[in-house]
């Protein structure tokens, strides 16, 4: 299956299933699990784990009985029992040891694995299983119309076809419980499969169809992220974010899941910033917060009808604090941090994301021009000026007029050897003839 076109030989196709990402599996980049294990030297007396984690669309992953000890890799693609009966197909993710330690990872025992692994897809199993992967979009409108008609309230957003073409899964996303036997049964006279209907969430319904969010890069659930954990807008407010729902809010609507990455770091690091100091009183007057920067330890305060801002660090901030909760009031905030401001050059701002000039080629074109007269003595022509009124023939027989016309003496002469290459050269005024059968020239008519 890898790419036939180059003359590589297939050279180019990635590991695995070598499709280049067509394997028709959203991408060979999601939830992929690196095996570190597949290179280490086993014992002479072990024995292979009997269990195999197999990938299907979407994020969907299960594990399966391997009973008759098929020697397997990952990226191959193998044909699998289902629970509803038939078979389906999906590729192997990963093999061996690792498999067991995902397993402990996901909390799935050894006896709680009933399914197993038939045999490796043939030709016609692959076949089958594309032209069932060749109808999901096609059905899928189809079911959007029909539930349209039916006014449900919800969204069918994907649909997975078994390997066997015998039973479609439709994923949908609602607000409540909708009753869709009506429309099970006119998508079953419609498409003449067995269907099933599954309710997933927001994220899951990213996590399926992929995308690329505000920071350029892929989804995290779609391509690493497996627990969606809860996200509320205070881990914005630990991280002095804005509270803006259209900034923090991905493409699922929800809450960003990278709102959580950092929360922990903050967290530490809001231990010893001190609380309840929004106002600190000074015989200079009340100094209010307006902003703290949590890793530096600072906190910067303002004087009323002042526009400067004053940065204090938390050892004083704290020292003034206990002094007004006993009565006191010190002369002003006291110790204040220098912040070092670098003086920014103007061409700094030049060519802030490595781009060229557009202009570049024409400077160096015309640095030559430059370079190329000062040699020759900053004169036009080679250095050499005409008289008024004289011209140079050129090699295709036409008049060239002098760039400049110097009035002085010196110069109006041409030099002997350009002037007599100049009275030799005479132009072909033999170019539109052609030979006669005679073997003469004869003069085309015009």
């Amino acid at each position: 299956m890898g790419c036939g076109s180059c003359s590589t030989g297939g050279g180019c196709s990635p590991a695995g299933c070598k499709s280049n990402g067509l394997c028709l599996t959203n991408g060979c980049s999601k939830l992929d699990v690196y095996d570190w294990l597949s290179h280490m030297d086993m014992p002479t007396n072990y024995k292979p784990f009997g269990i195999v984690e197999v990938k299907f669309k979407g994020s969907r992953k299960e594990f399966y009985f391997n009973p008759e000890n098929i020697y397997l890799e990952a990226g191959e693609l193998v044909a699998v029992e289902t629970g509803t009966g038939g078979y389906d197909i999906g590729h192997v993710s990963i093999t061996g040891e690792l498999v067991r330690l995902q397993m402990v990872k996901r909390r799935i025992k050894e006896e709680e694995v009933s399914k197993k692994i038939y045999r490796k897809a043939t030709v016609a199993d692959v076949e089958k299983w594309k032209a069932a992967k060749d109808l999901e979009w096609e059905t899928m409108h189809k079911a959007r119309t029909l539930a349209l008609e039916l006014n449900l309230s919800m969204k069918l957003s994907d649909v997975d076809y078994q390997g066997d073409k015998t039973k479609a899964t439709f994923y949908y996303t609602a607000e409540g419980r909708v009753d869709f036997r009506e429309l099970i049964k006119k998508m079953a006279e419609s498409f003449r499969i067995r269907i099933e209907m599954r309710q997933i969430g927001m994220r899951q319904e990213a996590s399926r169809l992929g995308g690329i969010g505000s920071c350029g890069r892929e989804l995290c659930c779609s391509t690493w992220l497996t627990d969606f954990k809860t996200v509320s807008t205070s881990a914005a407010r630990y991280q002095n974010l804005s509270l803006n729902t259209l900034k923090l809010a991905g493409q699922c609507g929800k809450l960003k899941c990278c709102l959580n990455y950092e929360l922990d770091t903050y967290m530490d690091a809001l231990k010893f910033i001190p609380d309840n100091v929004n106002v600190l009183k000074t015989e200079k007057g009340e100094a209010r917060l307006q902003k703290t920067d949590i890793f530096k330890r600072l906190m910067w305060f303002s004087y009323p009808r002042e526009e400067s801002w004053i940065p204090v660090p938390i050892t004083r901030v704290k020292e003034i604090q206990q002094m007004n909760k006993e009565g006191v009031v010190p002369e002003d905030l006291g110790v204040v941090v220098e912040i070092e401001t670098k003086p920014v050059k103007a061409f700094d701002y030049e060519n802030v994301v490595g781009q060229d000039s557009l202009t570049r080629l024409d400077e160096r074109r015309n640095q030559k021009k430059k370079n190329k007269n000062r040699k020759k003595g900053n004169k036009p022509n080679g250095g050499n000026e005409l008289p008024a009124g004289q011209t140079i023939l050129t090699p295709n027989g036409n008049a060239q007029r002098p760039i400049a016309v110097n009035t002085s003496t010196e110069g109006q002469e041409l030099n002997s050897e350009q002037a007599n290459r100049n009275r030799r050269f005479r132009p072909n005024r033999n170019k539109n003839r052609r030979p006669n059968n005679n073997g003469g020239n004869k003069q085309d008519n015009v």
